[in-house]
């Protein structure tokens, strides 16, 4: 199959044009969305900017990249760390381009959006001012791929501004398909981070940096703020290695070996200058060999760092954890002893199904996705929740529990099951597009419930769990019928309505149906029997008040009778209306149940409650299609549309029923049977 990139190239080849991206097009919207620049961009492909521009520049192995006039920092930051990673970077940038002829003005790049890794196309044509490059750009060569990648970022964030709003650790998830997770260095004078725990993360298929983010840092946009120590704010530094410098007294000194991405952006001036850097006085302790080996490992842009200097300077560790099928392709985690398995779901919170909102919501929680996971031995693992809501993002966490005093799970579990037992971990709630949480389990078996704060916000997400010996599960209740909605009646069972009363404790019915089979007979042919048309009349004659009324609709009066009609001659007797309407009773009753809030008014996530307490057991695709059949604009039911569904569902378990002669759970049906058991339902 011929891909977009190859297709657009044979399009452009044939026409004799370069590329024009009219999903992302060359206009002031894809730069501002909400604000109006002072000045108007003008776009310009690379050979109309520079005389000789390439794609990458394999001869220069340094990172020159800077914001430009108005990029953004963060970004750089995310392209050093990823620049670093020779084989991530390829990944993300592939090398088979350049601007030789021919040539179509096309460009191609993966980014890991929404739970998988996308290729975005984009032309390139940029944005410019005054003939310069308005965003990221190379400082000291020709290269374009920084602005290039720029322009496809943008483009999945639907404009350049909306990088703005963009954070680190989404940007590093982007480009390398990890889950990134922060960890403070320090609480208060309480130093968090040890040795054994670097050693620990050195020893994954993680990328760890250290940054300094106090949380009020402003950036200048090409510029940034420098401690004393000559280390700069809103820079991630690779964290290399770790070492011991043994010293002429005999003791040791724990040393981190750290790379600044940006040291080719930064003046040599404003490198770092503190204890055991270049020309510290520091190495007068070590003799001249220990000297030596601990320089000779530094490369261009490292420098050495004592281990408490550095909880000192740098407020958190940002790490990026791979999985093992990433990693394979970056050299420098190839010799890691410890690989990441990394499990994945991908599912949406719908409004009505599975968008129960936080544990706040104790009626409405237990409907939210349910992951099992098992694990083989106690460790540490990280589980991340991803939202695919970009633009308005939802404010989304996630809640484990403890599964393993829980016998027989044969399916979701029910609101009993919160409501009995306690979290036994909770992230925090945000809106950003990733949280992530480490977790300390023992072996077993845990449920994690990834959910928005606020019920019936709808979006796509993803969870993943990194570990070693892990498995995920989605729970998922079986659909069957647990009770016979239409349960045989006693010769002497007798319905009573009293048109006058809605008193709640008898549902406003209170005397015999056997008035109305005077009504019923003169509506009746000769066979004593009514058609759907007849049943709307006498329904809207005895139904005691307009809401329940609404149950006369002419649609609910042709599924009562479509449904108790044995004879295929769409007419019911007064039996049939007797025993719909001892039934009417009961649904009422377990409708008004479960209409908490606001009496006649039944909230969509709890139709799966108040459907199983009819006698249906439903999977999430059943009640799915439901509510998409039933729930009105504002997220609710009436009446009306419950009695509709339960005598759709009735239909449907009849059907299947009649046609599974071997009650195997699998039935047989021709053409016509099929079309004609869609109209029954």
């Amino acid at each position: 199959m011929t891909s977009s990139y190859e297709r657009i190239k044979s399009e452009c080849k044939q026409k004799g044009v370069l590329w024009e991206d009219e999903d992302f097009p060359a206009t002031q919207s894809s730069v501002f969305y909400h604000q109006t620049p002072p000045f108007t961009f003008q776009w310009k492909r690379p050979h109309e900017i520079v005389s000789n521009p390439v794609f990458v520049n394999d001869a220069s192995a340094q990172f020159d990249i800077v914001p430009g006039k108005m990029g953004d920092r963060w970004l750089v930051s995310c392209l050093g760390v990823l620049y670093l990673s020779k084989g991530l970077f390829y990944r993300v940038v592939p090398a088979d381009q350049n601007f030789d002829k021919p040539y179509y003005g096309v460009f191609r790049f993966r980014l890991w959006w929404c739970g998988e890794w996308l290729e975005v196309l984009v032309d390139d044509r940029l944005p410019t001012i005054n003939g310069k490059l308005a965003f990221l750009q190379a400082q000291n060569t020709n290269s374009f791929w920084p602005g290039l990648l720029e322009k496809a970022y943008a483009k999945l964030h639907g404009s350049y501004e909306a990088l703005k709003y963009g954070t680190l650790l989404d940007g590093l998830a982007d480009l390398t398909g990890g889950i990134t997770e922060s960890i403070s260095i320090k609480m208060d004078s309480n130093i968090l981070i040890r040795p054994p725990l670097l050693h620990n993360l050195l020893d994954t298929t993680s990328i760890i940096t250290c940054t300094i983010n106090n949380g009020t840092m402003t950036q200048i946009r090409n510029q940034t703020e420098a401690l004393p120590n000559g280390i700069h704010v809103g820079i991630n530094y690779r964290l290399c290695s770790m070492d011991k410098a043994e010293t002429i007294m005999g003791d040791t000194v724990q040393l981190v070996r750290l790379r600044n991405p940006l040291a080719q952006t930064l003046s040599k001036s404003s490198s770092f200058n503190g204890d055991w850097s270049s020309f510290s006085g520091s190495w007068e302790r070590v003799t001249m060999n220990e000297r030596n080996r601990l320089i000779e490992q530094l490369d261009q842009g490292e420098f050495w760092m004592s281990f408490f200097d550095m909880t000192q300077t740098f407020t958190h560790l940002e790490c990026v954890h791979l999985d093992s099928d990433t990693a394979r392709d970056e050299p420098q985690l190839a010799d890691k002893s410890r690989r990441w398995l990394m499990r994945l779901y991908q599912g949406a919170w719908k409004r009505g199904v599975t968008a129960g909102g936080c544990r706040n919501n104790p009626d409405s929680f237990h409907i939210n996705p349910q992951l099992q996971l098992f694990l083989s031995e106690k460790e540490d693992v990280i589980i991340s929740v991803n939202q695919h809501s970009v633009l308005e993002p939802k404010v989304i966490g996630f809640t484990v529990y403890n599964l393993n005093s829980v016998q027989n799970i044969n399916g979701c579990l029910s609101k009993n099951f919160f409501k009995k037992h306690k979290s036994l971990v909770n992230s925090q709630y945000t809106n950003s597009r990733q949280i992530s949480h480490r977790c300390s389990l023992d072996p077993g078996r845990y449920l994690i419930m990834a959910t928005t704060f606020e019920p019936a916000e709808e979006a796509s997400f993803s969870v993943r769990v990194l570990g070693s010996t892990i498995r995920l599960a989605l729970l998922e209740t079986q659909t069957m019928l647990l009770l016979d909605p239409f349960p045989l009646l006693n010769s002497n069972t007798k319905i009573t309505i009293d048109p006058a009363n809605n008193n709640n404790n008898n549902n406003g019915i209170a005397c015999s149906t056997a008035q109305y089979e005077p009504v019923f007979m003169q509506l009746a042919d000769d066979q004593r029997t009514l058609n759907c048309f007849d049943l709307q009349e006498l329904l809207e004659a005895c139904l005691p008040n307009d809401y329940i009324r609404s149950c006369a609709s002419i649609d609910v009066c042709r599924q009562v009778v479509c449904l108790m009609d044995k004879t295929n001659r769409g007419r019911i007797n007064f039996n049939d209306f007797n025993k719909f309407m001892i039934n009417l009773k009961t649904w009422w009753g377990v409708f008004k149940m479960h209409t908490k809030e606001k009496s006649g008014i039944l909230k969509a996530e709890r139709l799966r409650d108040a459907l199983f307490d009819v006698g249906f057991q439903l999977s999430t695709d059943n009640i799915s299609i439901l509510i998409l059949r039933y729930m009105r604009r504002d997220g609710t039911l009436r009446l009306a549309d419950f009695i509709s569904a339960i005598l759709h569902l009735t239909m449907a378990f009849e059907l299947f029923k009649a046609k599974d002669t071997n009650q195997d759970g699998i039935i047989s049906m021709g053409m016509t049977e099929w079309i004609k058991s869609v109209f029954m339902c």
